[in-house]
């Protein structure tokens, strides 16, 4: 009798063990890339294409099987060069949590593509829009697995995924034409302030190397530490122990505004290989690469922070 309770006791301990535990190591790497591919192939999404209306009706489509709490954030940008208004849209899903009294967490990525490749040689080419497999889909990918973990295992904290549209729109040298999502949102933040935020970019190469990206590191030095630290504990190899370049992304408009989010982006790509170019294609992308990324991201979520 005592041997048999016991058994039950430890197997009862198992299973609440199992249940904190299994969120993390449930991230697919394999899933997540599906949904690279199937943002690819509604083609560009570059505001005022079909590709970009299609995708943020899937988007919406997606996160509302994970949870009721889904709603956008429209707004509009002028673009003078062609003389055309267009609605561009933020869509937010929230994830109440265990506790929904305490301080939220924000992820989120960018779901808009480059509208075009300018770093492509041929000049007939520069005027085409990308497809933005890593440059686009791969964040919002790793991000919309996680929300399907979390509509299994509620998180110990309120959390909000948030797709920026418009962060890639502007042209070089009229950066205000840049994260023109994250700054409509940083000028209108929920009423309950934000824990901390992780923002993902470019997060899905084969090659995946991560620093410590520079604006985040100067600015909140104590979060990446805690970031990084936590990255090297997991022994996910992709995240590099060192300082990267500033790079200029949704994360600044929201740290202005007050919000403690960090940059998780291969920052060493910016400027180089198949960036801003028609190769941006899934091709590039590498399941592992989108498992260690959300493996950290679910880490940070269920065993890093928890409710004060």
């Amino acid at each position: 009798m005592i041997k048999r309770t016991f058994a039950v006791f430890g197997l009862g301990l198992a299973v609440i063990f199992s249940q904190i535990q299994a969120p993390v190591g449930l991230f697919s790497g394999e899933s997540a890339f599906k949904f690279i591919e199937q943002q690819v192939a509604f083609g560009p999404r570059n505001p005022g294409s079909e590709g970009h209306k299609n995708c943020q009706q899937f988007l919406i489509a997606e996160l509302k099987k994970y949870t009721p709490q889904v709603s956008t954030q429209p707004f509009l940008f002028r673009d003078i060069d062609l003389n055309r208004t267009f609605t561009l849209t933020n869509i937010i899903a929230h994830f109440p949590g265990k506790d929904p009294r305490a301080q939220r967490v924000l992820l989120a990525a960018h779901w808009d593509t480059r509208p075009r490749a300018d770093r492509e040689k041929d000049p007939e080419l520069k005027k085409q829009p990308i497809l933005g497999a890593n440059d686009g889909a791969s964040g919002v990918a790793v991000l919309l697995e996680i929300a399907r973990i979390m509509a299994q295992y509620p998180p110990p904290v309120p959390v909000d995924i948030v797709f920026f549209d418009g962060e890639d729109y502007g042209v070089v040298g009229r950066y205000q034409d840049y994260l023109l999502g994250a700054r409509h949102f940083a000028k209108n933040l929920p009423k309950t302030p934000y824990k901390f935020g992780i923002l993902l970019d470019m997060v899905g190469d084969k090659n995946l190397r991560i620093p410590k990206e520079g604006y985040s590191a100067r600015m909140l030095p104590d979060l990446v530490d805690k970031v990084w630290k936590r990255a090297q504990l997991l022994k996910l190899s992709v995240f590099v122990n060192r300082e990267g370049s500033e790079i200029l992304d949704d994360h600044q408009p929201l740290i202005q505004a007050g919000v403690p989010i960090i940059d998780i982006i291969h920052a060493d790509l910016v400027g180089s290989k198949y960036w801003h170019t028609l190769e941006d294609t899934p091709d590039k992308c590498s399941p592992e690469s989108l498992k260690q990324v959300g493996t950290l991201v679910l880490s940070l979520i269920y065993e890093e922070f928890q409710p004060e």
